[in-house]
């Protein structure tokens, strides 16, 4: 490698990923996963020694382990169980997962085939290292850090001074950041620092959690609706919703819920979304469409069904910074319960534009799987017909429900 290791810990991956693998564990321990990498920017490439540097650091990072320190810590949250530990204990990436190659427009193709148990941690590590390869092999590495950490003061003082109210919010932005010494200042800052009426409650990365005694944030990802829903030849993926909730509360009870909606449209999602999911699930997190219209949404639906909102927390994570957070605090503070988690805007802010990288599921159990959020351009379906199947499945459930009133 020609760079220090940029992942040095397999704590070093978002909460969610240890909620979900915990579930995948105890009832999809045999579903088997194919993950696919894009970068959505048009004017980005990765140059041959970007390629080589990435597959090196990935064979890094699949040479780590989980100490006992690490799982102690882990041990410690109370909805993970000792069977999972035990599992985490003997768990080890595997380098032979992964199908890397500059066979790609943009230079960079990665692919990982396994099972859903490991396929699903390899997410997070492999973003953060193609983000922090890129940047410190493609531009003024000191110069990028200059400029982050100077807009990072500046917008700890726009908190301070009250110029943006946003309440409760987490950092969010392991797989987008400029690199783990952008993100460890960003959390050390955060963490230490006065902003007035808004809290930092803590990070997604459990290994920064861990470190500055704050709190590790997620819950659920798309990937969960997606597989659980998807991954099923039986199953008709309009109902993916009502399958990912169902084995989500048969492994946590009221314990860790914030259910995320959109994954094939939140329309749908509030079809299965009834009195019980409603009442167990601590609240419900936004990822796409219009944040507003969402949140009234979410509010009506609560009232509709007898619930206080008030008691219920709306999550925003979707492309936020602090003006558009604190509009959105504003709008419904003190009619539910409202917390942000930002990343970008965080933990890549600096003087050039950051990489708009993904790596989604794209197959489960040798099948297409597709997401169909609030708006288009956020899913990544090898398989248009598939595509197409899945919104006209939702388009029948949707057509139904009008129908019968379910």
């Amino acid at each position: 490698m020609k760079l220090q290791p940029v992942i040095k810990s397999l704590l070093e991956t978002d909460m969610y990923k240890f909620s979900m693998g915990q579930a995948i564990y105890h009832q999809f321990s045999d579903y088997k996963t194919t993950w696919t990498f894009k970068c959505r920017n048009t004017d980005v490439y990765f140059t041959e020694d970007m390629v080589n540097e990435i597959s090196e650091q990935i064979k890094a990072y699949c040479d780590l382990r989980f100490t006992e320190e690490e799982l102690d810590y882990l041990n410690e949250i109370k909805w993970i169980k000792g069977s999972y530990i035990d599992f985490l204990r003997l768990w080890k990436p595997r380098f032979a997962d992964f199908t890397i190659s500059s066979d790609a427009d943009c230079g960079l193709s990665i692919e990982t085939k396994g099972t859903w148990l490991n396929t699903s941690l390899y997410e997070i590590p492999t973003l953060a290292i193609v983000n922090e390869v890129y940047f410190r092999m493609r531009h003024d590495y000191d110069k990028l850090m200059a400029s982050f950490e100077q807009k990072l003061d500046e917008k700890i003082g726009w908190l301070a001074s009250g110029k943006y109210n946003i309440g409760a919010f987490s950092e969010f932005g392991l797989r987008r950041r400029l690199s783990a010494q952008a993100q460890e200042l960003a959390v050390k800052k955060l963490a230490a620092s006065d902003l007035g009426s808004s809290v930092f409650v803590g990070t997604s990365n459990v290994y920064l959690a861990k470190e500055f005694g704050v709190t590790p944030v997620g819950t659920m990802a798309h990937e969960w609706i997606m597989c659980v829903g998807q991954g099923n030849h039986k199953h008709n993926p309009a109902y993916s919703n009502w399958y990912a909730l169902d084995a989500w509360v048969k492994e946590y009870g009221v314990l860790n819920g914030t259910a995320l909606t959109d994954a094939i449209t939140t329309d749908c999602f509030l079809r299965d979304f009834q009195l019980t999911y409603a009442t167990l699930f601590s609240g419900v997190r936004h990822d796409s469409g219009d944040p507003i219209a969402w949140g009234e949404k979410m509010i009506d639906h609560y009232e509709e069904l007898g619930l206080d909102p008030k008691q219920k927390t709306l999550l925003f994570s979707d492309s936020l910074d602090f003006e558009r957070a604190s509009a959105i605090y504003a709008h419904f503070n003190g009619r539910a319960r409202v917390a942000f988690g930002i990343g970008t805007y965080i933990a890549n802010d600096t003087e050039v534009e950051p990489l708009n990288i993904v790596m989604k599921t794209t197959a489960c159990n040798g099948m297409d799987v597709a997401k169909i959020s609030d708006i288009r351009g956020k899913g990544m379906c090898k398989n248009p017909a598939y595509e197409e199947y899945l919104e006209r499945c939702i388009k029948w459930r949707m057509d139904l429900s009008n129908r019968i009133g379910s």
